[in-house]
């Protein structure tokens, strides 16, 4: 259904400016200065005559063959496309020559014209949704979606940022860099983790951020860290998003990382003792007010993420997006059994929601068995071996692999349990890096180097300072033991 026909059935006529049509084109037949603003301005959806619009097309392609517009260019142009005698032939034109305004109007028309484009394209775009809201076959997340994504489109496409002189953006990023000498230094969202945090400053606004590594390495320990970080220590809005584990899991998992208790007591087998209920209740006091959201919808479909994705980030002020993980989310319909074409598809939806939203999102992604398989490396994983498509790795602004020594059985040292390195493997705007770090699995946590080797040695020296040192075992040493 066109305009003229839904102007008709509403009783009112679509949003037009036909003189204003007619002075613009005819400004372009007579004031060569007039040209550059308005193609850069204009495009040929801003007319509502289809004749204005074809010769603005024509004038168009005329420009992008630097042809000089008059009368006689025009009229040639319109013969060779087919479209003369379709606008009314020459005696048209001659006539929009005479239309003119003054050639200092030409930037208010212009304004007018993209007023009239976008009102036009917002009664277009809500008639499809009317339409579709009464089809009872639309699932309604993806109508959601649609709805937003066609309003958003019918502003965007006639909005263009202009350019910008240097000493104007010279002076905002100024004000930016004062801005961060007064906070904490990060323009991005905190990991928690100072190693991680020195390159990466945070993690960034609108970036996609891949964290891959095989299964049981620890990925959703890693960001259930990170998200628990970015909510309790900093107070920012996170929203997780498991499809593979249950949101009670999650909940017991960070339990067992908040009060240091041991996995066997959160999970109920073993039971717990009186003081531990207290303690539970006043170490999960802060983690309980966190600004936390947790959405365990199986096989979640990435349109469904999109749509939950603006409503948190709108009404919760959500500061960082996870998603555990990109393999388990449902790509678009047509694409189903074409695995590599699926995962292209929501690897690009999570970078252009990233992008729309100006949130950073963290994908986890599972890296395939070559990894495992490869040697004289460490078993260090690559680019290379992220599972079932390349456009990941293209997508992603940054790519974290987590490579764990003693479950690669690389090392048998007792020292080196739970020894991890970190690898920055792609890093757009910055470093890429090793970052060492441990991983205590009886409290479901990730520490950086040095806290652990400082957490190692505060344990020696109050093992030193005690009044009755014990020995493995809990026999007492004595004091030749330490001689």
């Amino acid at each position: 259904m066109n305009l003229d026909t839904l102007g008709l059935e509403m009783g009112n006529k679509p949003p037009q400016a036909l003189d204003v049509e007619e002075a613009v084109l005819g400004a372009l037949l007579v004031e060569p200065n007039c040209v550059d603003e308005a193609m850069a301005e204009l495009q040929p959806n801003c007319f509502y005559s289809e004749k204005h619009r074809m010769v603005f097309e024509a004038m168009r392609l005329l420009v992008n063959e630097h042809v000089a517009l008059d009368l006689l260019s025009v009229s040639q142009k319109l013969s060779s496309l087919g479209n003369l005698e379709a606008v009314g032939g020459a005696v048209f034109l001659a006539d929009l020559s005479q239309k003119i305004g003054a050639a200092a109007h030409i930037e208010y028309d212009i304004r007018i014209l993209k007023q009239k484009c976008i009102q036009r394209e917002l009664i277009t775009a809500s008639y499809q949704i009317l339409k579709s809201s009464y089809d009872d076959s639309v699932n309604v997340d993806d109508l959601i979606d649609m709805s937003q994504t066609k309003i958003f489109a019918a502003i965007q496409n006639n909005v263009k940022n202009d350019v910008q002189e240097i000493g104007k953006v010279v002076n905002e990023a100024l004000i930016d860099i004062q801005r961060l000498q007064d906070s904490t230094g990060l323009s991005g969202v905190p990991s928690g983790f100072m190693t991680l945090d020195k390159i990466t400053l945070g993690w960034q606004p609108s970036d996609l951020i891949i964290i891959a590594a095989r299964p049981s390495v620890g990925k959703t320990a890693f960001v259930l860290n990170v998200a628990r970080n970015a909510a309790v220590d900093f107070n920012m809005p996170v929203a997780f998003f498991s499809l593979e584990m249950p949101a009670i899991q999650l909940a017991k998992r960070m339990m067992t990382t908040e009060t240091r208790l041991s996995a066997d007591k959160i999970k109920g087998g073993e039971k717990l003792e009186p003081y531990e209920w207290e303690q539970l209740e006043v170490q999960l006091k802060n983690l309980i007010k966190a600004p936390l959201y947790i959405d365990d919808t199986p096989s979640l479909p990435v349109m469904e993420f999109r749509s939950k994705v603006k409503k948190l980030v709108k009404q919760k002020g959500v500061r960082l997006i996870i998603v555990d993980y990109l393999q388990l989310m449902q790509g678009p319909a047509e694409l189903r059994g074409m695995r590599e074409q699926e995962v292209a598809a929501i690897s690009r939806t999570l970078k252009a929601t990233a992008k729309e939203m100006n949130v950073p999102i963290i994908a986890l992604s599972q890296l395939s068995r070559q990894s495992e398989q490869r040697t004289g490396s460490n078993k260090r994983p690559q680019l290379s071996d992220l599972r079932e498509s390349g456009s990941i790795e293209q997508d992603a602004d940054m790519v974290i692999f987590i490579h764990r020594y003693d479950y690669q059985g690389l090392s048998e040292d007792p020292e080196d349990e739970g020894r991890t390195q970190i690898i920055i493997a792609k890093h757009r705007n910055g470093a890429i890096a090793d970052i060492d770090m441990k991983f205590i699995a009886s409290e479901v946590r990730f520490v950086d180097q040095y806290e652990s080797l400082s957490s190692q040695a505060n344990t020696y020296n109050s093992a030193m300072n005690d009044d009755v040192p014990f020995g493995p075992g809990g026999d007492e040493f004595s004091t030749n033991d330490f001689q």
